[in-house]
């Protein structure tokens, strides 16, 4: 039985990969790794957090005597990486938490699976796999251009920088060492269980509660938005038949201006909400736009739809009125998070254990 680690498991984006390969693979042991920090939440996963072939483990990147640890007693064959510090506007009021789980981390992880595969049986029928953000790339301004696998580097944010960074220790131990890695570049996720501090969960909260939908500057700012069960399946396709030392883009075609969604999502809950149209509109406050703000994200994801066959399910529309539906059947989820009531859900999943 193979063993794959999946870090920050728990988050947002890790918890659909850990849904999906539990499900899908009942012949592989899925071993979540996740610090439980403010976005880790194992609610996520209570529909198969009994599965027999889901381990949970909670622990720190950051820390590498406990990596060691970790690497002797699982003994992983794959490691997908998917936890990091992820938000742009913490990254600018401490960017130290981003350089230490999102650089330091990394290489904390990088040195463990080098020093067990080494002292086992090599690299043969290992991977490791590196999830990173296409806001490495910095901003485009140009309507005809798309970041590819090939575009410069041109972080902008702490966040950015410290993934940027990630990604060239990645690359760097797989030329350096010869380990097995493989990465990836994702555009906006959007979907269930999405932490309410991002913007379409925010805007969805505060429509339902009446409160002012915050737009920074004239949300002149666009981005590439791709459904989180879409991004799962890529990182399915890519950690199985990805070739190694490669990078995929991946992104959903569906470019939005942000007050363009966020009008968008105010149609869509008036309608949801048996409200007049145009009630939602009325609470979208513009505010001082953020430090560093990039104009625009957009992927040209052709590379792994001609190379790996993946390609997105769902239109923005689609898949945005399907995340509204979501958080709206999920109260008691959203007010879980919102209040903290979740980072108790460890202990008592454990309690009677």
């Amino acid at each position: 039985m193979k063993t794959i680690t999946i870090t920050g498991g728990a988050g947002f984006i890790g918890s659909h990969v850990v849904r999906l390969f539990v499900n899908k693979y009942p012949d592989y042991r899925i071993v979540n790794l996740d610090a439980l920090t403010y976005a880790g939440n194992l609610a996520n996963l209570s529909d198969i957090e009994n599965a027999p072939n889901y381990t949970f483990v909670r622990g720190d990147i950051t820390d590498a005597v406990f990596l060691s640890q970790f690497f002797a007693e699982y003994q992983p064959d794959g490691v997908i990486h998917l936890a990091a510090e992820s938000h742009v506007d913490r990254s600018i009021t401490d960017p130290m938490s981003f350089v230490m789980t999102n650089v330091v981390g990394t290489v904390n992880l990088l040195n463990a699976a080098k020093a067990h595969w080494q002292a086992g049986s090599g690299f043969d029928g290992k991977r490791f796999y590196h999830v990173s953000t296409d806001e490495v790339y910095g901003s485009l301004h140009n309507d005809n251009e798309f970041f590819t696998e090939a575009t410069a580097y041109d972080p902008q944010s702490p966040y950015s920088a410290s993934k940027a960074a990630s990604d060239h220790f990645v690359r760097a131990y797989g030329n350096t060492y010869k380990l097995p890695v493989v990465l990836s570049n994702c555009s906006n996720n959007y979907g269930p269980n999405h932490f309410p501090e991002k913007l379409i969960p925010l805007m969805i909260h505060n429509i339902q509660t009446n409160k002012p939908l915050p737009v920074y500057g004239k949300g002149e700012n666009v981005r590439d938005w791709l459904y989180v069960v879409d991004h799962a399946r890529a990182i399915d396709v890519i950690f199985h038949n990805g070739k190694p030392g490669e990078t995929y883009n991946i992104g959903g075609f569906n470019e939005w201006k942000n007050i363009d969604l966020v009008q968008l999502l105010c149609r869509i809950m008036d309608q949801k909400l048996g409200r007049p149209e145009g009630t939602s509109a009325q609470l979208i406050t513009y505010v001082t736009d953020r430090a560093g703000h990039d104009l625009r994200y957009a992927i040209d994801a052709h590379k792994i739809m001609n190379e790996l066959g993946w390609q997105p399910s769902l239109q923005f529309e689609e898949g945005l009125t399907k995340t509204v539906d979501w958080f709206l059947a999920n109260q008691d989820w959203l007010h879980n998070v919102t209040s903290g009531a979740y980072q108790g859900y460890y202990e008592g999943m454990y309690a009677n254990r």
